[in-house]
């Protein structure tokens, strides 16, 4: 990555920067990647790490097949049923969608 920033680029392009990293190592990149974003980079990134998807992109696409799945605010996108559906599976989207109780009920 130090020698892609270091060519001055117009567009980076990383493939699963995130791949081995810790979190605090991930928070870092997450803080890197935003400084250059901030400083006028273009970032494109392939990556699976959904926090540091969070953190740092302004917009995502989800592909799924090789189709457009969903695009959007990254809330939007990591929200969609359909995106659950194909990287979570039906359960996880259909546990998501659950209404939310505060009311704790006793174990009999």
């Amino acid at each position: 990555m130090a020698r892609a920033i270091a060519s001055s680029p117009e567009v980076l392009i990383l493939d699963e920067p995130a791949a081995g990293l810790n979190a605090s190592e991930a928070a870092t990149l997450s803080t890197l990647l935003l400084r250059l974003r901030d400083e006028g980079l273009a970032i494109l990134i392939v990556e699976h790490d959904m926090p540091l998807v969070r953190r740092t992109a302004g917009r995502i696409v989800c592909l799924a097949s090789g189709q457009v799945l969903a695009s959007g605010l990254p809330d939007e996108v990591l929200s969609d049923k359909r995106v659950m559906r194909a990287y979570l599976g039906s359960i996880a989207a259909e546990i998501t969608s659950e209404p939310k109780s505060s009311v704790v009920e006793p174990i009999a």
